[in-house]
């Protein structure tokens, strides 16, 4: 992710081990945008991409440079974020990643990602890895498995979007339990109208400075857990 919401910082909070999986299809959403709140609403900060075409991996994607996006997404930033107490804090943060080199869209996501985390201190006593680097083939639950057998995991913390796609079975017949994000969604002080907790982290820097990271504080459930409180909400909403 991009920038990304302080959900994904609350799942390296809990990682010892965090495995940016980088070598996977590129699809539509959130690898290259997020959320930023404004005076006149949501906006989004998008990262424009060049010569990009159907699987193509989030490590093969090219950032299109001939765009000064930088440049628009500071100043968007800076509006933003005008009257926020830390407001400058969050704009050394996206001045330290808009100096670097990043070519592809993984050196930007993994970059503005470490540069959150380090911000908050969750770089200490973690260890950050990409995926590409492993020489793990295969696709799926079973390469997800395998990655967690690479490094003697006891346990494998996602997002809820695996409950779609993963065999919890497979990691199950490992010894590897399965547990999701049990998001809190924390409110914190906020401009502009009501709380959302889905933009962007550097909206948490600019509001909180280093002592938002009381705010990053939710835990994880066991699978079963929630897959049945997932299949009680629809059935509430149906």
């Amino acid at each position: 992710m991009y920038f990304p919401w302080v959900g994904l910082l609350e799942q390296i909070r809990l990682a010892d081990r965090f495995v940016y999986y980088n070598d996977v299809q590129y699809a539509r959403g959130f690898y290259n945008r997020v959320q930023v709140k404004t005076p006149t609403g949501i906006r989004w900060m998008t990262v424009p991409l060049r010569g990009l075409h159907r699987g193509q991996r989030l490590d093969e994607v090219a950032i299109d440079d001939e765009q000064d996006w930088r440049a628009h997404h500071r100043r968007l930033l800076a509006a933003s974020h005008a009257d926020a107490p830390h407001r400058d804090d969050a704009l050394a943060l996206a001045d330290e990643v808009f100096s670097l080199p990043c070519r592809t869209l993984a050196d930007l996501a993994r970059a503005s990602t470490m540069a959150l985390a380090r911000y908050f201190g969750f770089d200490e006593g973690r260890t950050f890895t990409d995926s590409s680097t492993l020489g793990i083939g295969g696709r799926g639950s079973q390469r997800l498995l395998d990655i967690c057998r690479h490094f003697g995991a006891d346990c494998y913390v996602t997002g809820h979007g695996a409950l779609n796609y993963l065999d919890h079975e497979l990691f199950e017949r490992h010894a590897i339990p399965v547990e999701y994000m049990d998001y809190r969604r924390l409110p914190y002080p906020q401009a502009h109208g009501e709380f959302t907790p889905y933009v962007s982290g550097l909206d948490l820097v600019a509001n909180c400075g280093r002592s938002g990271m009381r705010y990053i504080c939710s835990g994880s459930v066991p699978w079963r857990e929630f897959l049945d409180a997932s299949l009680a909400s629809i059935q509430r909403r149906s």
